[in-house]
């Protein structure tokens, strides 16, 4: 049993070990709030990096639930909350839905810490678990693969939770704020304050103060999804500077590519949406431009294909004719004229169509398509289209 020893240092670290990973994670906060983006994909996004945090979080302490369950979850006012791994999302999105609320100057003191328990164990351990409330004399627990003991009950806990709380407003601001969050993280995790939602607690504190630091609104990143597929190394991350003397070193690294990695995949997830809003734009931009009445109804059924591709990006060429009969049904022969339609596109570049394994064609999106085609190209290369024989027989639909 590996105890708890009241930290001397509340934030102690090798600070040139932890440099470059320190630098990588600010590098991508910065790039994704400097990167444009249209408030309606970020709006989006965030609903997208909420579940992920609210999955991981709650999936780390054992919870288990189907995406249905969780969908049902995530709603202000679920039809029903089955399980305890339910009722557990549930508080969770509340919670976080609370500290996105809170101003961006918010003071992490003990009134908050213990709020953000309140709320993360209402209506979900509250049957076992006083809300917003210490340890107990005689109140120990017990946690992790090498069984390490939070601190002990009553007394220890209560000065370890203030001295932490002091250390947040003195000490800790001598230190990067992301730094501070991760540092934060740790020691409620180490100490376990509470009977149960320590984890919980300790992974939403540290995305207050990440948002605080500046991941809010384009930057929030869902930290607790990369604990969770990260479980071993997170758990180990903890543990090795619980047995370093509370040397922060191992966990800040970790956490650090955390911010990184869960970054990337949003900065990614942005500008994906950035290309789509180029192509679409190129697109009407274009096809706008197509002047004779043959060209114009081409135009509008080729927008047809490529707006239900901007809404999934990929789909069956069965799904696609379905999804736009209405566009083809007035029609002598519909199918041959969604085909020539597809098979235009693909011949301007705008769409990929291949074959799937039951040898049905898929339609995707060439994302790409706008930097690869000049205007005077795709003139010349529909003009060249409409005169082939391949293409004779279109106005005759």
């Amino acid at each position: 049993m590996i105890r708890y020893d009241l930290p001397t240092h509340w934030i102690r670290y090798d600070g040139q070990t932890i440099t470059n990973a320190l630098a990588e994670a600010k590098g991508t906060i910065l790039s994704l709030k400097t990167i444009p983006y249209q408030r309606q994909w970020v709006e989006r996004l965030q609903q997208l990096e909420l579940k992920r945090e609210v999955a991981g979080t709650s999936r780390i302490e054992g919870a288990d639930f189907t995406e249905r369950e969780l969908d049902e979850a995530m709603k202000e006012s679920p039809a029903q909350l089955v399980t305890r791994s339910q009722r557990q999302a549930h508080a969770a999105v509340q919670t976080y839905r609370w500290i996105a609320a809170l101003p961006d100057d918010q003071r992490a003191d003990a009134d908050l810490i213990l709020e953000i328990h309140r709320r993360i164990v209402t209506g979900a351990d509250d049957d076992h678990c006083p809300p917003g409330k210490l340890r107990s004399q005689d109140q120990n627990v017990n946690f992790g693969a090498l069984r390490h003991r939070g601190a002990e009950g009553g007394a220890e806990v209560e000065r370890a939770f203030s001295r932490l709380v002091e250390a947040m407003q003195r000490e800790f601001r001598d230190h990067d704020p992301i730094v501070q969050a991760m540092a934060a993280h740790y020691h409620v995790a180490a100490m376990h304050p509470f009977l149960d939602g320590n984890g919980r607690t300790a992974r939403a504190l540290e995305a207050l103060l990440l948002r605080c630091a500046g991941l809010r609104d384009t930057a929030f990143i869902a930290m607790s999804n990369y604990y969770y597929d990260e479980k071993r190394a997170y758990l180990q991350a903890l543990a090795d500077t619980r047995q370093r003397g509370h040397d922060l070193t191992p966990f800040l690294l970790f956490a650090l590519k955390g911010v990184a990695v869960q970054g990337g995949r949003l900065l990614a997830q942005i500008q994906h949406e950035l290309k789509k809003e180029v192509f679409r734009n190129f697109m009407f931009d274009l096809f706008g431009r197509l002047k004779s009445p043959r060209k114009r109804v081409l135009a509008k059924r080729q927008i047809g294909i490529m707006k239900s591709l901007l809404e999934s990006e990929s789909l069956t060429s069965i799904v696609l004719s379905d999804t736009l009969w209405a566009n083809y049904s007035s029609l002598k022969n519909p199918g041959k004229a969604f085909v020539r339609d597809a098979q235009m596109l693909r011949e301007l570049g705008a769409v990929l169509i291949t074959r799937n394994e039951a040898d049905i064609l898929i339609m995707t999106l060439n994302l790409e398509w706008p930097t690869q085609i000049t205007e005077t190209e795709f003139f010349e290369r529909v003009k060249s289209m409409l005169k082939s024989k391949t293409q004779s027989t279109f106005t005759h639909d």
